[in-house]
Order: C-alpha cells, then structure tokens, then sequence
C-alpha cells in the first residue's frame, strides 16, 4: 500500500479490482474442481503505474504478485513460502538464518543470497529516497544509515554462500516475519541494474521479476498493462493465470458500466453507488486495516488555538460531539465501519484468549457520542484556558469522501459546542498532505493503514520521534509503553501485549488523536471467480492462486 499518512493518498490507492475468466468451452481438473484453461484476469487501476523499483515504491498493494520477499503473505495474515526454504532464529530473536530455495529470476539466472545483501543495502542509502525505508528499523544499524550517519556497507545483513541471508538486529521484533512477506525486502539483481543503468525500472524490459508474474507492455507512462505467467517462478505449477490485464479507470461510473456489461467480474462501488447496488446478489465487501482519524496541531502558531488544542478536556469534548453512526450511514455510506480505537478492528487477536486488540483496549467515553458529556467538558475547557470563543480550521483534502466528512464535522461540531467556529479547507490531497507535514494546520482529516498485522504499525506513528506524528502529540507515558513493547518487552509475548493495550488507552484517554471510522470497501464480484487472497494489511492482493470455475 502507499504511504497513509493522508486518508486521501489511502483512499486514491485502493485497487479497483476486476476479475474475468475465458476460455469457457475448455476446461482441466485440478484440486480445486474444473477451471477454465485459458485463464485471464482483467483488472482497473484508478492511476497510471508510478514505479516498479522495490526500493522506492510508493505502495505494494498488489506488486508482490510479480515480486516475491522470503515470504508470502496468505490467506488471513498467514504467512506462507517465499524465496526463503528455511529459517533459523537465534534464541535471543536477534539472528535470523535464511536458506534461500533454488529460485530464478524471470530471465532464468539464478536469485542467490547476494541479491537480498545488495537490495536491502540499496533501500535503506538515504540517495535512493525510499518511502518505507523506516520499516527496516530493528535491523543493525538501519535507523543510522537511513539518517545518513553510518554507511549502507554497515547494514546487517551478509550472504554465506548463494542460499545463506543472514539478518542480525539491534533488538528482537515479534513480527519480523510477517515484515518479510513485503516485496520491500525482496532481493533485486545488481548485475540488472548495473547492466540497464538508468534505463533500470523505467520500462517493463527493464527489469528482472521474482514472483508469480512478470511485468509487459508498460513504457513508465502509459495506461495499460500486464502481468504474465512467469515460468521461471519456483512455484509456477500452482498458478493458474496466463495474464492478468490492467487498464487505467479513474471512473467507477465507467467500471460498474463495464461490470454491467459482464466484461468485468469484480468492480469497486462508489459509496452514491452503494445504496442502489446493496441488495444485489454480487455484492460483497473486503475490509481494511485503515483508521480515519483528526489530527491535533498542538504545536499550533496561533497561540490561542494551541492553548486550546493542549487542552484534554477539549479534545475530549470535540470526540464526543461526533455521531460516528450518522457518519459512517448517512455521509460515508459504503460499508465502513465506526472507530472505537486508534488500531483496526480485526488486525490481530490477543494469541492467549482469542480477544481482537480492539476490543481489549476500548476506553469508555472515548469515540462515543455523548453530546450531554461533551458540552459539559468543552465548557470546563474553555473555563481552564480563559478561551471564551474558538475559531479553528479543518484541513482535508478535496477527494470523496474526504469533503462530506470534514462539512458533516462542521456542521456537528458547531452545533454541539458553543462559541466553536470550524472553517473548511478542502485543497488537493498533494497540497493537504504537505502542509500537515510542514505543521501548517489546526485539525486535520488524517489516516493511517497497517504495514502488517500488529498494533505496533499503527501505535508507533505516534510517539514523539516519529515522522508520521504532524500534530506533535508528546505523551511521556505513551511514548515509554510503545518503547517498551517495542525493546524490553520484544521477545515477551503476554507483556508485549499489555504495554500495547496500555499504550492504546493512554492515547484515547488523551485524544491525542480522535479516530473516527475504519474503511470496509463495497464491491460488485462474480461468484465464478476464485482463488483470491486478500488480506486488511500488507501486500492486500495474492493473485497467485487465482482462477475462474467453470459452471458445470
């Protein structure tokens, strides 16, 4: 997925899938019925293709079908076989040992340990601006390179042989494993790169590919491309697709008209399309691990708005104004869900007692509505700070459903809160995410979507530290919990835990950020197709298995 620190960016990223099968006189057998043997996936991209470097890629939503990590990621979070045949882990959590398989590259020269020391050595130098360079904190030395004070050669990581990768960290990550199911860590040829030079990444031929597919037909601006079997691929046998075709559509009026036409299977509603499309018998959902939230500048220019904005009583009382229920029904209107947390319903459960994070970390008077309470905390925060009347501004980014959201949060929070003004500024997403980076703002529509399926991805953009962190919310308790499950606690499973849980109340008891609904997407499918893997966090699209039953 791309970058989430703008709901906007999370919004705009979101794969419009489509799903066709062919080749319908034809049929073989295999352990999943009868399926078509011509196989082709047809599916709608809502912008042109921005990179294919693993390096510096803007998002993996569905890249780890042409690239492949050490790991995949399968169906429910499972972590299933990748490049990596086998893994060893020291008993401190600190050393990892992987045996590379006997696996090609899509142009038949082997892929050895060698090609992972060079790709991750690659991400991490600061001069290739990589994006998600920070998910390779933990490893030794990483956070030191990417700041630019230790040299990339420093990394820890080393190749004993063609088929040994060893990883030494800086300290034991509990979801370690589940990182590496990223196409991020994946491996890329140095020979490929050296060969092709600055033509590398820029067009499909340029470029080697590890995963199920390989990459055709993209000239690096174009709006059309493929993905293709890749016979070269270690587990060709279970792919079933020949080709799966990507044409640009910025318009779900255009790819709902092509589903009603049946020459599509899998078509992404808009939430206005929604409501008529509900009760049909193709509609379904996939959920997402995305929070939605409002972001508090508490380092506010304006003297008055960041006297206000520090206060708890405040904040709490502008969560409690917002009917989350009214937001999700009447505003949003697809299938999303209210917030009761900061982390995702459904991204992990507690592995002692089954109980999903979410509901194990819920603050009471925290993301309810509760106007009565609201009022009467905004009046004694305005009575602490001597504030008799409060102007403040709302960023947002001018994408749906970002513009409804912040007029329906105008509109309830004026009325629920005397003597409150709230001005809109609803600008391209571009310009919204680079003022909130700069701190020029006072609320700000925001959200965030899970790397991977652990607290920790969403809890960790808040400490102090953090990049992600626009607002500066600065809780010494918080950030001390966070710093906790992430070192002392790392290789211990129940405390780790609970300084999680504790670190979620913390911020909820603070609203140092107010989360307000979690993103479910509304999708017209037909039944005939099978065999997609989609998962809330990650690489959220595993084509790898994919194919169309035939009617029998």
């Amino acid at each position: 997925m791309k970058k989430r620190s703008v709901l906007a960016v999370v919004m705009s990223l979101v794969l419009v899938t489509v799903l066709a099968a062919c080749g319908k006189h034809n049929s073989q057998s295999s352990g999943n019925g009868k399926y078509a043997s011509s196989q082709v996936l047809n599916l709608s991209y809502p912008s042109s293709l921005d990179s294919i470097d693993i390096s510096n890629m803007s998002g993996y939503g569905s890249t780890g079908n042409i690239f492949e990590s050490l790991y995949r990621l399968g169906k429910n979070g499972s972590i299933t076989p990748g490049l990596a045949k086998s893994t060893k882990v020291s008993k401190d959590g600190k050393t990892y040992t992987f045996t590379i398989r006997n696996a090609k590259w899509s142009d038949g020269s082997k892929i050895t340990a060698q090609d992972f020391v060079y790709s991750w050595k690659r991400t991490v130098t600061p001069a290739t601006k990589s994006q998600y360079a920070y998910l390779f904190s933990g490893v030794k030395n990483a956070d030191e390179i990417v700041a630019g004070k230790k040299s990339p050669s420093t990394l820890g990581v080393k190749a004993q042989g063609e088929h040994t990768f060893i990883v030494t960290l800086d300290k034991p990550i509990t979801y370690f494993k589940k990182l590496m199911t990223y196409p991020l860590f994946g491996p890329i040829s140095e020979k490929a790169v050296k060969k092709w030079g600055s033509k590398y990444a820029t067009k499909a031929q340029y470029m080697l590919y590890s995963g199920p597919f390989k990459l055709t037909g993209w000239t690096g601006t174009n709006n059309s491309w493929q993905f293709v079997k890749n016979n070269q691929y270690w587990d060709k046998k279970a792919v079933h697709l020949q080709k799966i075709n990507y044409t640009v559509n910025e318009s779900t009026t255009t790819t709902l008209n092509l589903f009603q036409e049946k020459k599509l299977d899998l078509t992404q509603l808009a939430s206005e399309q929604v409501k008529n499309m509900k009760s049909s018998s193709d509609y379904t959902t996939y959920p997402y691990s995305i929070t939605a939230f409002l972001v508090y500048n508490f380092q506010d220019s304006n003297a008055t708005i960041k006297k206000a904005l520090n206060n708890a009583k405040i904040r709490q009382a502008i969560s409690l104004s917002i009917n989350r229920k009214t937001l999700v029904k009447n505003v949003i209107g697809d299938a999303s869900t209210v917030s009761k947390t900061f982390v995702p319903q459904d991204l992990v459960k507690d592995a002692k007692t089954g109980k999903d994070f979410a509901d194990e970390s819920t603050v009471k008077n925290s993301t309810s509505y509760n106007k009565a309470l609201a009022q009467k905390l905004w009046k004694q925060g305005l009575k602490e700070t001597g504030i008799k009347k409060l102007s403040i501004q709302l960023l947002a980014s001018n994408d749906e459903p970002n513009k409804p959201i912040s007029q329906y949060l105008k509109s309830a929070l004026e009325k629920n809160l005397d003597g409150l003004t709230v001005n809109l500024s609803n600008i391209p997403s571009k310009v919204a995410s680079s003022r909130a980076q700069s701190g020029d703002f006072d609320l700000y529509l925001s959200g965030w979507g899970a790397d991977f399926n652990d607290p920790i991805s969403h809890l960790q953009i808040m400490t102090n530290n953090s990049g992600y962190n626009y607002g500066k919310y600065n809780s010494s308790t918080y950030n001390a919990l966070v710093n906790k499950a992430q070192n002392q606690d790392a290789n211990d499973t129940s405390a780790r835990w609970q300084d999680m849980i504790n670190a979620e109340k913390t911020i909820m008891k603070d609203q140092g950020i107010t989360p307000l609904y979690q993103t479910v997407y509304s999708y017209l499918q037909n039944p005939k197709v099978k065999g997609i893997i989609h998962n809330t966090a990650g690489t959220q699209w595993n084509y790898k298995y994919a194919y169309g039953r035939l009617q029998i």
